[in-house]
């Protein structure tokens, strides 16, 4: 399975999520299954790393994570993955500028599999890493248990 998530700016909240799911998926044994990205909505932060807060975060929690270059979702990239995780719904309007449109039914908020259902504030502007790291942990293990997967177990 392909999984991409998808915030503004590929520094904060999508790479967050890339790297937290990446972790649970090592953990329940099945990383082999799975293919995780993560990209940006804009042009902004192309070619930069994870935002430093954000990488203390991931630290703070034990969440490896590892060097890497913020990219812009491109129109043919639709076609490659099986579910496209949004951080907000800002986030689809934008997408929706690249690809037009979701024939297909990919494109799911990252809240989508959980009792939330809101979109996850940027911590870029509000600067509660803690805030969105628990909501994006909420939002992968919904997602793990939608799958079918024993996401309670995960540390």
């Amino acid at each position: 399975m392909i999984v991409m998530f998808i915030c503004h700016g590929n520094i904060c909240r999508s790479p967050m999520a890339e790297f937290i799911f990446k972790d649970m998926i090592k953990q329940l044994g099945v990383s082999g299954d799975f293919l995780v990205e993560s990209s940006a909505t804009s042009r902004e932060e192309i070619g930069n790393d994870m935002y430093p807060p954000a990488k203390r975060k991931l630290r703070e929690k034990g969440v490896p994570f590892s060097k890497r270059a913020a990219r812009q979702f491109a129109k043919e990239d639709y076609a490659r993955f099986d579910y496209i995780f949004i951080m907000e719904r800002y986030n689809f309007v934008n997408l929706c500028r690249i690809i037009r449109d979701d024939p297909e039914g990919k494109v799911h908020l990252i809240t989508e599999f959980t009792s939330l259902g809101e979109d996850i504030a940027d911590p870029w502007y509000s600067g509660n890493f803690d805030e969105a790291f628990d909501q994006i942990k909420e939002g992968c293990r919904g997602f793990l248990k939608h799958l079918g997967y024993d996401s309670d177990r995960l540390r």
